[in-house]
């Protein structure tokens, strides 16, 4: 850990001067500070920067920019999507508005539709709500019958895809991710109820990403997209290789071989400085910049390192 740490102690400390949202997950998850000493950091992404900001634009209502799921990407389902990823606490207007989302989106299937036209639901905008509303901490009777939604509608291969509906036999690496990450926050909640086909989905899920390798074709050994080797924050609904690796970070998975080519193309990204750039941006509004494409990002630095510290441990 120590060596790891001095190898990187330029980035941390470059981390270290940025918003609260990055120096709590620095000192988290590089540094490994104690709950009780991140608390009050934590508190600071509510009170400061990026987390105050996007906080001090929601309507009095309760949504952002009047809108449940577009405009994208400040609308009310992309903004507390982002204030998870920031970490920020649950508020009481930040449990308000995931209500209102519940409320006018919850759908007869079990899933999440926000559309005024199609009649069913949307499996990534249902994975993606699911972790929104796991990590904020809401308990609701409808989330059980989300779970059921979502493993129903898993594909033969392990993963999941919102074009299920007309006629998608494979699975979808943006949905497949979003699936994931929605079932590992419910999972770890403190109100989951542990099932084996959860476990199984999880598994199976996972499984889909690694015979790809997180980004080729388990054919022919290509690319499959090349915006998949393009790193983004926030990745929005979008899948690429870094948030595959940070999701296997996040809960520990166990080093397979399949991963090699995912954790040499991260490497290959860093700059000679030791940071990674933002490599790229998805097309839409959005309240304010994090960071600029083509220029380092602490986000994607903050995020490859603790790959890493995972992958070297």
């Amino acid at each position: 850990m120590s060596n790891f740490l001095d190898q990187h102690k330029t980035q941390i400390e470059w981390l270290l001067k940025g918003d609260a949202s990055i120096r709590y997950q620095t000192k988290r998850d590089l540094l490994n500070k104690s709950p009780i000493s991140l608390r009050a950091e934590r508190e600071r992404i509510n009170l400061t920067g990026w987390g105050k900001r996007l906080l001090d634009l929601q309507d009095k209502s309760g949504t952002w920019a009047n809108g449940i799921y577009n405009p994208k990407w400040i609308s009310t389902f992309y903004t507390l999507l982002l204030l998870k990823r920031l970490n920020a606490l649950p508020t009481d207007n930040i449990l308000k508005a995931c209500g209102i989302i519940f409320d006018e989106g919850f759908y007869s299937d079990g899933g999440i539709n926000v559309s005024v036209s199609i009649k069913h639901s949307d499996v990534c905008v249902t994975g993606m709500f699911l972790s929104t509303i796991c990590h904020f901490g809401i308990r609701d009777s409808r989330i059980p019958k989300m779970i059921e939604y979502l493993l129903s509608k898993r594909m033969i291969d392990g993963g999941w895809n919102c074009s299920i509906y007309i006629g998608a036999v494979h699975g979808s690496f943006h949905t497949t991710i979003s699936v994931l990450e929605g079932l590992w926050e419910y999972k770890r909640s403190k109100f989951a109820i542990q099932s084996t086909e959860i476990e199984k989905a999880q598994t199976d899920g996972i499984d889909f990403l690694l015979k790809h390798k997180l980004y080729k074709s388990d054919k022919t050994g290509r690319i499959i997209k090349n915006d998949f080797t393009k790193f983004s924050f926030p990745p929005r609904w979008k899948y690429d290789v870094l948030r595959g690796l940070d999701f296997l970070r996040e809960i520990q998975f166990e080093k397979d071989d399949r991963l090699k080519d995912a954790i040499d193309l991260l490497i290959s990204k860093q700059t000679k400085e030791g940071f990674w750039k933002l490599q790229n941006k998805h097309t839409g509004k959005v309240f304010f910049e994090l960071e600029k494409v083509g220029e380092p990002s602490r986000w994607n630095t903050l995020r490859a390192l603790r790959v890493l510290k995972w992958w070297s441990s």
